[in-house]
Parts: C-alpha cells; sequence; structure tokens
C-alpha cells in the first residue's frame, strides 16, 4: 500500500495513484485507518455525500491546542450543516463576486508591481525564482489587501500560514506541531485584534464587512470571524500559489504547451487555469468520516470510518478525462474537482480564477521566451503539492 512519506512516492505519485483507481473502488489503508476514493465517481461522492462529515477532531491536550482547535471548528472548512450552512450563508453575503471582481483593478496593480522588480533582475542578467518573486507575493498581497492588514506586517502572513497547513500532512512531525501551535496562537490574536480595531474603526476591508454582516438576525461571533480570515488567507493563497506553479513547470517542461502560452496566453488563459488546477493538482487529498453506516463505490463505511478523495488521483481518471496523463492547456470541457465540490467547493475559487486570469498572461507577455533555468525544487509534501523555488530564465 501507499506511503504518502515516501519521497519517490512525493516526486510522482501518479503511477501509483493509477493503481489505486484500477481497483475499481475505495480502498482500506491500513495504516492509515482510512478508505481512500481515487477515482473520480467515488472522490466526487466523498466531496458530496451527506452521510458524511467534515468533522474536526479536537488535538490533544486542549490547553495546548485550544486555539488551533476552534480555529479549525468554527471554519466553514471543518464544519457541517447547519454550522456550515449558516457560516457559509453569512460569509458569502459579504464575500461576494461583486466584492470579488471589484478587486480587479487591485490585482493588475499588484502584479505589475511584482514584474517591476522581476524585471530590474531581469535586465542586469539574472534568473528570477517564479514561486518566491510572482507565484507566492501575488496571493497573499491580495488577500492581504482584501482583509485590510496592514502592508508593513505582510511579511508575517505566509510563514504563519505554511506552519498551520503543515498539519494536514500526513503524520506530521513534533516540529511540525509545536510550530502550528505557536502559529496558530499569533495569528489568531494578530486577527482578533485587528477586528475589534475594525469594529470601532469601519473600514472599506472584508474584515469590516465580516464583522458587520448579519442574516436573519445572526452574525458571526468572535471566534467564527478569526478563524474565517485564518481560512481565506491559508487555504486562498496556497492553493493559488500551488496551481500556478505547477501548472507553470508543467507547461515549460512540454514544448508544445509552452508554445501554446508563448502565442495565445491571453486568449486560452479560461482554460489553461483549469488544466492547471486538473493536471497537477495542488490539494490532492480531502478527508470526512462517516456519520452513519455508508455505501460509497460498492464498499460499507462503517459509522466513525474515514474516508479520503484524492483529488490528484480523480483529476487523472481516464474514465472522465480523455488522455488523462497528457496537459492540454486548451482542455474543454474540464469536470476536475480541484475546487472541492458540493457545500465544500471553494468559496474562494472566483478570487483564484481572477488572480490567475490577470497574471498567467501578464507573465508570458511580458517575458515570451521563458524557460526553466534547472531543475525545480519541491516541496517534501504530498496533501499540499507544490514547489519550494523554481529558477526562471527570461
Amino acid at each position: 500500500m501507499i506511503d504518502f512519506n515516501n519521497p519517490t512516492f512525493v516526486a510522482n505519485p501518479y503511477e501509483q495513484l493509477k493503481e489505486l483507481r484500477e481497483f475499481g473502488k475505495p480502498v482500506w489503508h491500513e495504516g492509515m485507518q482510512i478508505f481512500l476514493a481515487a477515482r473520480h465517481s467515488d472522490a466526487n461522492d466523498v466531496f458530496r455525500n451527506k452521510s458524511l462529515g467534515r468533522i474536526f477532531t479536537d488535538k490533544k491536550p486542549d490547553f495546548e491546542w485550544e486555539t488551533f482547535n476552534w480555529l479549525h471548528s468554527d471554519s466553514i472548512l471543518d464544519s457541517e450543516p447547519p454550522k456550515h450552512t449558516r457560516l457559509r450563508s453569512l460569509v458569502a453575503k459579504a464575500f461576494n463576486r461583486n466584492k470579488i471582481e471589484g478587486m480587479r483593478p487591485v490585482v493588475e496593480r499588484i502584479t505589475q508591481q511584482l514584474l517591476d522588480a522581476i524585471d530590474e533582475k531581469v535586465k542586469s542578467g539574472e534568473n528570477f525564482d517564479l514561486i518566491a518573486e510572482y507565484a507566492e507575493p501575488l496571493p497573499v498581497k491580495i488577500i492581504a489587501d482584501l482583509l485590510g492588514f496592514p502592508e508593513s506586517e505582510e511579511h508575517l502572513l505566509r510563514p504563519w500560514s505554511q506552519s498551520i497547513v503543515k498539519m494536514y500532512e500526513v503524520n506530521p512531525s513534533e516540529q511540525y506541531q509545536m510550530e502550528a501551535k505557536i502559529a496558530a496562537a499569533e495569528f489568531a490574536e494578530y486577527v482578533r485584534s485587528l477586528a475589534e480595531h475594525r469594529k470601532k474603526n469601519p473600514g472599506q476591508d472584508l474584515i469590516t464587512d465580516l464583522a458587520m454582516v448579519e442574516e436573519n438576525g445572526e452574525k458571526l461571533n468572535s471566534h467564527e470571524l478569526v478563524a474565517t480570515c485564518v481560512l481565506l488567507l491559508n487555504a486562498g493563497h496556497e492553493a493559488s500559489v500551488n496551481a500556478f506553479g505547477n501548472g507553470m513547470v508543467a507547461a515549460l517542461e512540454r514544448p508544445d504547451q509552452a508554445e501554446l502560452l508563448r502565442k495565445n496566453s491571453r486568449a486560452i488563459t479560461d482554460t489553461a487555469l483549469e488544466e492547471f488546477m486538473r493536471f497537477d493538482a495542488p490539494l490532492h487529498l480531502f478527508e470526512r468520516t462517516a456519520t452513519v453506516d455508508t455505501e460509497l463505490g460498492g464498499v460499507k463505511i462503517e459509522r466513525g470510518q474515514k474516508i479520503a478523495a484524492l483529488i490528484g488521483s480523480a483529476n487523472r481518471d481516464s474514465a472522465v478525462f480523455e488522455r488523462a496523463d497528457e496537459m492540454d492547456l486548451t482542455r474543454d470541457p474540464n469536470p476536475h474537482i480541484g475546487f472541492g465540490a458540493g457545500i465544500h467547493f471553494c468559496l474562494g475559487t472566483p478570487l483564484a480564477r481572477l488572480e490567475m486570469s490577470v497574471s498567467l498572461p501578464a507573465l508570458w507577455e511580458k517575458y515570451p521566451n521563458m524557460r526553466l533555468a534547472g531543475d525545480p525544487v519541491r516541496r517534501p509534501t504530498f496533501v499540499l503539492r507544490g514547489y519550494e523555488s523554481v529558477s526562471i530564465s527570461a
């Protein structure tokens, strides 16, 4: 059975994931004590099945993990109806499509600022790091602007986020656990302080909107507001960074796909960003728990047992995608589940699409002849799949 911490598997999981799909049903992983749903149909059902719950299990001991625990239990991601319905309705009222589309000038401005900084290096003959200098700061700056974080404190956000999301990996180390506890406490206190200030001094930012939003007499409480802001940053930028980096590396490794972007980046942006999400998924595993005895994909999942949607595997299922192991930036339709499905379809999807629809063609139009300048460096993680650095010669 798959060892999710094996460096060889992490480097290229797709062959072994294909073998899992060939079982034709979810497979029990004894070491993890969880069913693995590798086929598209089964993984999609994991997101949508109402007998499965996104049940967050408190980390122990309580006094050490208190903040980390409520950051998750009071978030949209780790709750189920009716709490999830209430939270999503309130957040969606503030974080709506008009709010997101109104961010376009901000996205364009930040994109141009990053390209200007990169150009200083390129003009002096240096390579640039696609991750550290473009894919990573872009969504962090955009979400920081959206939430109203001071620009001088943006540097705090990415380290906090990275420390927290390492807990989503399979069997996180003691070091990762310690860093996650500290980051959760610091991040929560930072957002709580900002939120309290905004309640007294309202602004034009999303924290203000979340503090003020009300529906049918319901409002977000303090923990829910903080948890929502932390989730927006963590989920909102991790997926964007990894999707952009993974997709760009895959395209640059394939001359025919790089040529498409070189000549037609703006025309094919919509299909290209969906293929970025499909071909080398930024999130590979999403776990749920049976709230009652449930049948899914031909197997019985007993109450309390867990099942995981293997998103990267589902997105390479040849039963759904023609030439599933080939990148095709013009692929349409593209029913990938990289953004989730059902009630757990990512609320930030429109923002992620907006970011990539601006930043992808802007980069290719600026540097149409860019290429990889060495081997990209992978992050040593499976669940959140991405690159640490990608050196680019323009």
